[in-house]
């Protein structure tokens, strides 16, 4: 489901379970791999880039999933979740997500615990769909989109419900940058060339410092 890869210097985690919804097979092995990236970024501050295949970077929870999950099982999930975003957070090394196809709900935060943003240009949305599902965000969830976006932005992309392709997302300010799906890793790389080879125990240090607020929450500090 998962594979870790070195491209040019980079450690590519790559999502490939059709949907990349979080279950609790799915988060635990992705949990293992962004351990793994960050390990050997200790020393090297590698930057680690997040992708996924075919038409999804990840549509969110496993909502079928959950409905028959136990409470422990449920609450290990979300355990392990929220690890994977703290772990993003703390990265030794610069972080971005090259998003192949559609990002919604929780695949979106998952996108947003990361420093930048690559989307491909013709295919896919960006969409935070609670407003018309009837939900809200768990704090450690908007903690971490308060620490990716300004306000402004949030608010907009959060109560409109709205699906944001390539261009508009970077309008917004949800992305960064777009290409088309031949050049999207290619072009998520290229934004974080300047950074291979920063020394990663100061890009860690620093990056808490500007995140602080969202790893108190995340690691229950």
């Amino acid at each position: 489901m998962i594979k870790l890869e070195n491209v040019e210097g980079v450690q590519v985690v790559r999502m490939d379970a059709e949907e990349n919804r979080f279950n609790l097979a799915f988060t635990s092995e992705l949990a293992e791999a962004v351990g793994m990236a960050t390990a050997a970024a200790a020393t090297t501050g590698a930057p680690l880039a997040l992708t996924g295949t075919g038409k999804f970077f990840s549509n969110g929870l496993d909502l079928g999933w959950l409905q028959g999950a136990s409470s422990d099982e449920a609450k290990r999930l979300f355990e392990r979740l929220y690890d994977v975003l703290a772990q993003l957070l703390e990265y030794p090394g610069a972080t971005i997500a090259a998003l192949n196809g559609h990002a919604f709900g929780a695949g979106a935060v998952l996108a947003a615990a990361v420093d930048m943003r690559a989307m491909r240009e013709d295919r896919g949305f960006f969409c935070f769909p609670e407003v018309d599902l009837g939900m809200t965000f768990s704090p450690e969830f908007l903690a971490v989109l308060q620490a990716a976006f300004p306000a402004p932005v949030l608010r907009t992309a959060v109560l409109s419900g709205r699906r944001y392709g390539g261009p508009a997302a970077r309008d917004l300010g949800l992305v960064d940058a777009v290409a088309d799906e031949a050049s999207l890793l290619a072009t998520a790389i290229e934004l974080v060339r300047d950074l291979v080879g920063k020394p990663g125990p100061s890009v860690a240090a620093l990056r808490a410092q500007l995140v602080g607020p969202a790893l108190a929450v995340l690691r229950r500090d």
